[in-house]
Formats: C-alpha cells, sequence, structure tokens
C-alpha cells in the first residue's frame, strides 16, 4: 500500500502509521495517533460522516461496550478482569475504540486535544483543591 504525504511513517502492524509492537504510552504522540486514525477513515472514504455529531454518538456506543463486560463486578473484581487474559482483550478492544473515536472527534471537530486536557485541568484544580486532611 502506498502512503500518501500525510499519513504517518511505519506499518500498523500493516498499514496507516501504527506500529503495535512498538506504540507504548510513554513516546507515541497524540499527533501520530490523531493521523492513524484520519488516515484510516480517509482510506475508506468515511470523512463526510465523521461530523461531531455522528462521532459523540457512536463514542456513547462504545463507551457502553467498555462497561459491559465490568458490568455488576465489584472494584476489585473489575482491576481483577482488566489483569486476565480471558476479557483482558475484550476491554482493550473497546477501550481501544473509544480512544480511536475521541481521537477522530479531535480531527473532525479541530479540537486540539492537548490543549483541552491541559486547560480543563487547570480548571479541575480549581474546582478540587487538594485536601488538607479534612
Amino acid at each position: 500500500m502506498r502512503r500518501g504525504k500525510h499519513e504517518a511513517p511505519g506499518p500498523l502492524s500493516y498499514a496507516f502509521g501504527i506500529d503495535r509492537n512498538n506504540m507504548p504510552d510513554a513516546i507515541t504522540t497524540i499527533g501520530s495517533l490523531k493521523e492513524a486514525v484520519r488516515a484510516f477513515a480517509a482510506a475508506r472514504q468515511w470523512e463526510p460522516y465523521h461530523t461531531p455529531k455522528n462521532i459523540a454518538m457512536a463514542l456513547a456506543c462504545e463507551v457502553g461496550e467498555l462497561l459491559e463486560p465490568l458490568r455488576w463486578l465489584t472494584g476489585e473484581e473489575s482491576r481483577q478482569a482488566c489483569l486476565e487474559n480471558s476479557t483482558r482483550q475484550a476491554i482493550a478492544d473497546e477501550l481501544a475504540d473509544v480512544a480511536c473515536l475521541v481521537f477522530q472527534f479531535s480531527v473532525a471537530s479541530g479540537i486540539d486535544v492537548s490543549e483541552a486536557v491541559a486547560a480543563k485541568m487547570v480548571k479541575n484544580a480549581v474546582k478540587y483543591p487538594v485536601s488538607d486532611g479534612k
């Protein structure tokens, strides 16, 4: 497959700029992930359907799917489910769907994820100050 000038370099194991064996959170940029989901959608000509409204609706659905394997578990059972081979991959797949849609929403809306998170953390620090133990 030929990559366009806007596609990130490297394979998604096979396409779209993601090398799943060399993309740990510590070194993977949000920009590279956004570019990967943008290129994936562009290759399928999905851009007309990727409006902020449609992506937000899809995101809500995928969050529901992320909740499904954790439903009715205690807090500790949910931690264990994220560690067990029998459920970990299903949970990881749903988390990836949610993340991809967040990045696609950023692309469609023009909202910079890093700037939005930084601004929200400032607001949250004011709203939820560190307790002095009381």
